[in-house]
């Protein structure tokens, strides 16, 4: 079948009645599970799988998919408004978007993820119709050296392009890869650096994000004035920018569109990944990198984007090789094998409506998202006139309902208040928090790749530079290294001058 007769099955498949309600239902409820903190497409997800049960196979995909990208939107909307990333994928949105309410452009920054996000889902969906195939045989290239690899470029990489101090980043990152060794040994069974046996499966990573982010803000706007932060009157101003603002914007939003496609395409990888990449990658060919942290709307949009196109292009592994990227894309792999399909290749040609009925699903259901979400912006940033003492307390329930709702834990509650305390020493200490999150999220798949990679290679650790995709990786991460290394040079280089200028100053 080729490409234009794909589209139009599609689209016969995708506008029929009941697959148009089951697209809005999933965009609807993913957006709401976006908004609240901690609760995540994930828990949405594993909740209504049950239901598939009495749905179609394709009914089900595109339910529970409308889910996962409108998540992806609400969860913008929490971090912006109130720097409490409702998923983990809008961890990054926080480090731009909240600065940008602040100053009192949260309609601005709305208005912009919005955008970017809808633009993401366009290209990620464009690249699944187009190179779904190419991209799923590109990912079978990639072995546990390649995952490493890209892994640990990532990480470097949001280390080194991070706001402040590289050296503090990278140390919040080491931070972070220690904390993900808490829990169970997937190979052994043993438990490591486990003080109780709540924590036998690790630290909560929506603990620690709603920490870190949600109650170290709480706690440092403590005392604050009594009315809000952002005067909902000046919104219309605030949403407006030029063309040449747009223009240099639709160009953050393309890379990080391309950034979070070839990603999300990559099994075991996934749009949190993305995000931080992309922003990384916006900081570090920016012309004021100084600025980033502060509110630039494109360490927003690039990120956005990242996000929502990656968490298009998830389903091509998912699809075409049976292979889920993340845990999500493993209960849509759940979802279709209750419903008698089998992963794989032979789903394009022995459930083409399926296939392309779900692609074109997803445009409509971007489409449904960015007309609900434009006209609602003024809603959402009224929000932001409730005074801190009554809207607080109300964060601080949902959040911590939110947190134990996700593994029923109170070991979590407590988890989270602790890492409060400690987002609010790194901030007095201008420590940067995400670099702690992702190498917190990225350990544990890092120590796995490392591991089975030196089991395939009978501890070779030559491999990771022998292999060209993941030399390139290897030495695109050690060039990243080098940067803060130059940077001081440079610096200890021009203080000796200036010393040495100084000194001969007064000899004559």
């Amino acid at each position: 079948m080729d490409l234009l007769s794909g589209l139009e099955l599609g689209l016969v498949t995708a506008l029929q009645p009941s697959n148009l309600l089951y697209a809005f239902v999933g965009v609807i409820l993913g957006q709401a599970i976006g908004v609240l903190p901690g609760i995540g497409a994930m828990t949405a997800i594993s909740l209504l799988l049950p239901i598939t049960f009495y749905l179609g196979p394709t009914q089900s995909l595109i339910m529970l998919g409308g889910i996962y990208y409108g998540s992806q939107y609400g969860g913008a909307i929490a971090s912006i408004l109130l720097r409490v990333p409702g998923t983990p994928t809008a961890i990054v949105t926080c480090l731009e978007g909240y600065p940008m309410a602040r100053r009192g452009e949260a309609g601005k920054a709305l208005k912009l993820s919005a955008i970017a996000s809808f633009f993401g889902s366009t290209v990620g969906m464009v690249i699944v119709l187009l190179g779904a195939l190419p991209l799923a045989r590109f990912a079978l290239n990639f072995t546990a050296a390649e995952y490493f690899s890209i892994m640990l470029l990532g990480l470097v990489g949001a280390s080194v392009m991070c706001s402040g101090s590289a050296v503090r980043a990278l140390s919040m990152t080491v931070l972070g890869l220690l904390l993900g060794l808490v829990g169970t040994d997937v190979n052994t069974g043993v438990y490591r650096f486990v003080p109780h046996d709540a924590f036998a499966d690790g630290i909560s990573m929506v603990a620690m994000a709603m920490g870190i982010f949600g109650v170290a803000e709480l706690l440092n706007n403590v005392g604050a004035a009594s009315k809000a932060f952002v005067d909902p009157n000046g919104l219309g101003r605030s949403t407006a920018f030029s063309w040449r603002e747009l223009r240099r914007l639709s160009r953050a939003a393309w890379r990080g569109s391309l950034i979070g496609s070839v990603l999300g395409a990559l099994p075991g990888t996934g749009a949190a990944i993305a995000t931080f990449i992309s922003y990384a990658a916006e900081r570090r060919i920016s012309k004021h990198p100084e600025e980033f942290g502060s509110g630039r709307p494109e360490g927003l949009v690039a990120p956005e984007a990242a996000n929502n196109a990656g968490a298009i292009t998830a389903f091509i592994p998912t699809l075409t090789l049976g292979i889920p990227g993340d845990p999500v894309m493993a209960l849509m792999l759940g979802a279709m094998i209750i419903n008698g399909v089998t992963p794989g290749p032979g789903v394009i040609t022995e459930h083409p409506e399926l296939f392309w009925g779900v692609i074109v699903s997803f445009l409509i259901g971007n489409l449904i998202l960015l007309v609900l979400n434009l006209p609602l912006i003024r809603l959402w940033v009224r929000f932001l006139s409730i005074p801190y003492w009554a809207l607080y307390p109300i964060v601080l329930i949902c959040l911590v309902v939110g947190v134990y709702s996700f593994r029923n834990s109170i070991a979590d509650v407590y988890t989270t208040l602790a890492f409060g305390l400690i987002g609010v020493l790194m901030a007095r200490l201008s420590f940067p928090p995400a670099p702690l999150l992702l190498g917190f999220i990225l350990g544990p798949m890092l120590e796995e790749n490392l591991r089975r990679a030196m089991l395939l290679y009978d501890g070779d650790l030559t491999i990771f530079f022998t292999r060209p995709l993941s030399a390139v990786f290897m030495v695109a991460t050690l060039a990243l290294l080098a940067i803060p290394a130059v940077a001081a040079l440079r610096r200890a280089t021009g203080g000796r001058r200036r010393l040495a200028s100084e000194l001969g100053g007064d000899e004559l």
